[in-house]
C-alpha cells in the first residue's frame, strides 16, 4: 500500500468547487438524509419542459421488476421520430441508496443530438431493498425493453446500457447478467465513474477519505446498505460487485472513465484492464485532477468539457456502426 497521505492533486479549476463545499462545514452521510436525497431537485413539469425544448417527450410505463413486482420506466424520445433506432437504457447513480430515475436527465445532454430512445429505470433502493433487488430490477427492465422493441420503436440489436457511479456499477452487473442468462444482446455499455468493488482495498479508496466528493466513508455507507453484513466477504456475487468477476469475456463495447482524484479510480482502471485481458473492446479515460461527479457539478470546467466531448465522440463512432453488433472503427 502506498503512503495514503499522498494523493493526486485536484484540478485547480475543479478545486474551487471543493473549497466552496468545505466552507459549508464537515459533511457526514446519515440514514436520516437519505429520503431527501431521493427527491428530484426540480418538478417533473420543469423537467418535461426542458425535454420539449429539445424536441423530446416523456412517458412512464409500469413493467415487471424483480420477482414480478412493478417498477417504472421513463421512455424519452423525439416526438416526430420514425423507424427503429438505438435505445440507451440509463441507470441512475446514488450509492445504491438514493437518486431518482428522472434526476439523471441532464447527464444525457450529449445524447440529444442523436435520434435515440432513452429509457431510465426506477429500480428499488437499499437499504429497504438490498441486493439483489437493484440489479435484478434493472435487468428485468432491460428484458422488458428488448421484448417490446417494436412497440418502443427500437432495434433490439442496438441497446446500450449506461450509468454513472452506482448506476454504472449496476450497468456492469446488468451486462454480466445479460451475457450469462443469454438475455438481450447489448451493443455497448457506458460506465462513468463506476462503483464496482465492495472490498475497500484499493489505494484510491484510502487516498480519497475525508476529501473530495463521494469519499471512502460515503461509499462504504452505500455498500453496507446494499450488502449488509456480506460486504467484503466471499458471499457477494459478481452481479452485485462486478470487480469480483473473473470472466469478462463476451461483453459488449465498453466506454469507461473516472477521475484521477476519486475514490473509484483504481477499481475503474482495473476493470478496464480486465476487459482488455478478456478481449473486449474498451476505451478508458482517467481525467487528471477530477473528483467524483465532476462533469455534473462543474460542467463548464475545461476538464469537464473534455470528458463530455470524449464520451460524445465515442458515442458518435458507436452509433455509426451498422445495425449489427460489430467493432467500432
Amino acid at each position: 500500500m502506498s503512503d495514503i497521505t499522498t494523493r493526486p492533486p485536484f484540478d485547480p479549476e475543479l478545486a474551487t468547487f471543493l473549497t466552496a463545499l468545505e466552507a459549508r462545514g464537515p459533511f457526514t452521510l446519515t440514514a436520516e438524509m437519505v429520503p431527501h436525497m431521493r427527491q428530484l431537485d426540480v418538478t417533473e413539469e420543469v423537467l418535461d419542459e426542458r425535454l420539449r425544448a429539445h424536441g423530446y417527450g416523456r412517458r412512464t410505463v409500469t413493467v415487471p421488476g424483480h420477482l414480478g413486482d412493478p417498477i417504472r420506466l421513463a421512455v424519452i424520445q423525439r416526438a416526430d421520430r420514425t423507424g427503429a433506432t438505438t435505445a440507451v437504457y440509463g441507470i441512475h447513480g446514488g450509492g445504491m441508496m438514493f437518486g431518482h430515475y428522472l434526476s439523471n436527465m441532464d447527464s444525457y445532454d450529449w445524447l440529444l443530438e442523436h435520434d435515440v430512445v432513452l429509457v431510465s429505470v426506477d429500480y428499488r433502493l437499499a437499504p429497504e431493498h438490498p441486493d439483489p433487488y437493484p440489479v435484478e430490477d434493472c435487468y428485468a427492465g432491460l428484458v422488458w425493453v428488448a421484448e417490446h422493441a417494436e412497440e418502443l420503436g427500437i432495434d433490439p440489436e442496438r441497446i446500450v446500457v449506461a450509468g454513472q457511479s452506482a448506476g454504472a456499477g449496476l450497468a456492469a452487473g446488468v451486462a454480466l447478467l445479460a451475457r450469462d442468462r443469454r438475455g438481450p444482446a447489448l451493443m455497448a455499455q457506458i460506465l462513468v465513474s463506476p462503483m464496482l468493488d465492495d472490498r475497500d482495498a484499493t489505494v484510491s479508496t484510502h487516498q480519497i477519505d475525508g476529501v473530495g466528493v463521494a469519499d471512502r466513508q460515503m461509499t462504504r455507507f452505500g455498500w453496507d446498505a446494499y450488502l449488509g453484513h456480506r460486504r467484503a466477504t466471499d458471499d457477494v456475487s459478481v452481479y452485485a460487485a462486478p470487480a469480483r468477476a473473473t470472466d469478462l469475456s463476451a461483453l459488449p463495447h465498453t466506454y469507461v472513465d473516472c477521475g484521477s482524484a476519486e475514490v473509484f479510480r483504481d477499481e475503474t482502471v482495473a476493470y478496464a484492464s480486465a476487459l482488455w485481458a478478456a478481449g473486449v473492446d474498451a476505451e478508458l479515460h482517467v481525467w487528471p485532477g477530477a473528483f467524483h461527479g465532476f462533469t455534473s457539478m462543474m460542467p463548464q470546467a475545461a476538464v469537464s468539457r473534455s470528458a463530455t466531448a470524449a464520451l460524445a465522440d465515442w458515442t458518435r463512432r458507436l452509433l455509426a456502426v451498422p445495425s449489427t453488433v460489430g467493432a467500432l472503427d
